[in-house]
């Protein structure tokens, strides 16, 4: 993987997520992938249960960045902005694993909001 190909992957994943688009996941994701919506929480097994989980009409802006790329593991680095009744904006890390095709077959997320603490001994 380069990165304008980690780029192009995410400029999907983003029009897929904008326009509420579960159909097109197969073409971001294997069958088989699985999806960390957090390191610590089970993971999604599967394209099914990505596309179950997917649906989400809040509207939203979205900066990325790709941070590395490594054969076919890449980070990338993103900031999301919710917009709606209760705005909320978050920064995360993308942890992505590419197979053969193109498609993602391991998507691990680092999400981290403001405000929230971010250590064990934060009060």
């Amino acid at each position: 993987m380069e990165r304008a190909d980690v780029m192009g992957w995410v400029a999907a994943y983003e029009r897929a997520w904008r326009d509420d688009d579960a159909g097109s996941l197969g073409t971001l994701f294997t069958d088989d992938v699985r999806y960390l919506r957090s390191p610590y929480e089970p993971p999604l097994e599967g394209l099914a249960a990505v596309q179950e989980f997917w649906p989400d009409p809040t509207p939203f802006t979205m900066d990325a960045e790709v941070v590395a790329v490594e054969g076919v593991a890449a980070v990338v680095r993103a900031e999301v902005r919710y917009g709606g009744d209760e705005p909320q904006e978050y920064r995360d890390l993308w942890v992505l694993r590419f197979a053969a095709d193109g498609r993602v077959e391991h998507f691990e997320e680092w999400a981290y909001w403001p405000g929230k603490t971010f250590s064990a001994s934060a009060g």
